[in-house]
């Protein structure tokens, strides 16, 4: 599944109600949400459906026949630019043939292109950059008002991290996405995320812990931790990286279950670190982190400020210390000037660490990076060549790992009901993370969304599991 393109779940869980303007009439205005990009965007997209719906704002499923459509876009790398492009066409569509109203574009292309976009595409009637999203009930005021006095909205990135709480959740109840920072420090050259988000900046601890409680509140079993780079949190605001300090304060969380680690960037991973996650009797033993590449030169091209050497030693250190250590990572086939050995020792390393979850992404040409000056670009061709190898390998590695998995007992936790077969759920283990991860299929009765079950793993289905409960649900 790609990791970069999450589509908008069309059953929102409500956010927290508050009173609304008197001096507005918003309840018979109705209004569509498109969310593109990864699970950081969506944390956006719901802070936006939050801000609102507590505003009157009235959510619906369709957006044929609303008031406006909000597009939230991704611009990361160029299939999910293009997917953002194809959504924003779809709706100018619609609202040439009179089936809505209005346009609001928001999020990082929004950012990325600024006026570039509005110039592509006039009939977008407000532009909302990353850092305008707080104001987005003042910029559907205006809309609906047919106010057109000011038609973008660009801020620059905050010192802190932007609130999350009060969202009107687009994912089930029982998962949500915990942002605890905004930007990126690193300068990899091959990414625009520091282009589009800004520095990093830290989300207080206070704050961390407030969303949290107020999700678990909520139902929120699972937090999904979520940042540019995880492990580099505190680090602007407290001078030092206080990962470690935050999640024992999200382990006294009531009603967390589960607390899944996403974007671990190499640098900042220390052994203290590594020794909490071990310890943790909620932080599930499962870590994300994208590697890239294995290859010296090819690091250093990338300015990823790591070798292979002591990422070796972190692998061994996170492996030895974390029992049953689900490890998730990314890789990029076709970076200028990669040669067929510098794919090859890739190759190798991959078949070597056995990872238990890998995607790979063929290199894309990012015009405002410093990689796109590089010399010794690949043709398409190649690029795709060494990914679908790599891919090959990979699969190998995780219908392996899938069959290790028989017969052993596992919780689960149940996503959602199969349709159109009886007592037949999704659900996910520790080793999975949702939207970009494999699945368990379960088969029982009385199962619900949102329970964690203890089952038995009877069978593997390529990237799938197969299990049958062992025990009641919790």
């Amino acid at each position: 599944m790609n990791d970069d393109l999450l589509p908008i779940i069309e059953t929102p869980v409500p956010a927290a109600q508050a009173p609304k303007d008197p001096k507005k009439n918003t309840e018979a205005i109705n209004y569509a949400f498109v969310s593109l990009g990864c699970p950081k965007n969506l944390v956006d997209s719901e802070r936006m459906l939050g801000l609102l719906q507590l505003d009157g704002y009235h959510l619906v499923g369709d957006a044929d026949g609303t008031d406006f459509v909000v597009v939230n876009t991704c611009g990361f790398i160029d299939q999910a630019r293009q997917e953002s492009c194809a959504t924003i066409e779809e709706m100018i569509d619609l609202k040439q043939a009179g089936k809505t109203r209005g346009l609001i574009v928001s999020g990082c292309l929004a950012e990325r292109q600024k006026e570039e976009l509005l110039e592509r595409y006039p009939q977008i009637d407000h532009l909302v950059g990353v850092f305008g999203r707080e104001e987005v009930t003042q910029v559907a005021d205006r809309l609906v008002g047919h106010l057109d006095e000011q038609r973008t909205v660009f801020r620059p990135a905050p010192v802190r991290a932007l609130p999350d709480r009060d969202r009107l959740r687009i994912t089930p109840r029982h998962f949500a996405f915990l942002k605890i920072s905004e930007g990126c420090d690193r300068l990899c050259t091959f990414c625009a995320i520091p282009k589009m988000r800004g520095k990093h900046a830290t989300k207080p601890v206070e704050e961390v812990i407030a969303e949290a409680q107020q999700l678990a509140a909520d139902g929120v079993r699972e937090l999904v931790i979520v940042a540019q780079d995880t492990p580099y949190y505190g680090i602007d605001l407290y001078g030092e990286p206080r990962l470690r300090q935050l999640l024992a304060e999200l382990e006294q969380v009531d009603g967390i279950d589960w607390i899944r680690l996403m974007y671990f960037y190499p640098m900042y991973v220390d052994e203290a670190l590594i020794d909490a996650i071990a310890a943790s009797e909620k932080v599930v033993p499962y870590i994300d982190m994208p590697l890239q590449h294995i290859n010296d030169e090819m690091l250093r091209r990338m300015a990823r400020r790591v070798n292979r050497r002591d990422t070796e030693a972190l692998l061994d250190s996170m492996r030895s210390k974390i029992n049953n250590l689900v490890l998730r990572t990314t890789f990029i086939t076709g970076f200028p000037g990669e040669t067929d050995e510098q794919f090859e020792e890739l190759l190798e390393f991959v078949k070597q660490q056995q990872f238990e979850r890998a995607g790979v992404f063929t290199y894309s040409l990012e015009p405002d990076t410093p990689a796109a000056n590089l010399p010794g670009h690949l043709p398409e061709d190649v690029k795709e060549s060494r990914r679908g190898a790599l891919m090959a390998a990979q699969q190998e590695i995780a219908f392996a790992w899938n069959d290790q998995q028989i017969g052993k007992h596992m919780d689960v936790i149940i996503d959602q009901e199969v349709p159109g077969e009886a007592n037949v759920w999704v659900g996910r283990t520790y080793g999975d993370a949702p939207d970009v991860d494999n699945l368990a299929y379960v088969t029982g009765e009385g199962l619900a969304a949102g329970q964690i079950v203890r089952c038995e793993i009877v069978a593997a289905q390529q990237y799938d599991l197969i299990a049958v409960p062992i025990g009641g649900p919790r």
